[in-house]
């Protein structure tokens, strides 16, 4: 017995011509007195029916996990080994260094070289508070943009302007093409 192993519609890669097609029509073939078809073939609008076996379904890209939602990074202290002076009154945190961990494992992430973090060590704390709470930052933005998208009627204009904006970071933070609305109300009024 024979199960349909494509559907209308659906895109498939004809090996036989080496083309893709969609399916047009999918042809159940009966026998009296049974409950599944015999055979299965695919009309793709080719000239002839095609078997299964001369076709192959497109393969999508298995689903990444979404950043904002898996990840969560966080502000770790290292002891600063090579300090001659841990008590150096510029230091907030006198003897350590911000380490922005993105691991679970707290492996990976990001770290300062000392003679940087000795050179402005507020300035260092401050971006690795902003590195740890990108992602909270990046939820706040895609509900805006979600907000925006689904209540454009109630959305200020001035709001709108915003999700606009977002959108176009969020699409940059996934190097994805900046949206076409967005893009073309930066482009010059001709």
């Amino acid at each position: 017995m024979a199960k349909a192993s494509f559907h209308k519609g659906q895109r498939v890669f004809v090996k036989t011509v080496g083309t893709w097609a969609p399916v047009e029509r999918v042809i159940p073939q009966w026998v009296k007195n049974v409950e599944e078809p015999l055979r299965i073939t695919y009309d793709l609008g080719l000239g002839r029916e095609f078997q299964a076996h001369e076709l192959a379904a497109e393969e999508k890209e298995p689903a990444r996990p979404d950043l904002i939602v898996s990840e969560q990074w966080r502000v770790l202290r290292s002891s600063n080994r090579l300090s001659s002076d841990a008590r150096d009154p510029r230091h907030p945190f006198p003897g350590t260094f911000p380490v922005v961990v993105t691991d679970e494992k707290d492996w990976g992430g990001w770290r300062v070289p000392m003679t940087e973090y000795d050179r402005d060590p507020q300035r260092v704390e401050r971006q690795a508070r902003v590195m740890a709470n990108a992602l909270h930052l990046m939820r706040v933005a895609r509900s805006l943009v979600e907000f925006a998208q689904d209540c454009p009627d109630d959305t200020p204009g001035a709001l709108s302007d915003l999700a606009r904006q977002a959108e176009m970071v969020l699409a940059t933070i996934y190097h994805e093409p900046a949206p076409a609305v967005a893009a073309e109300a930066d482009a010059p009024a001709r």
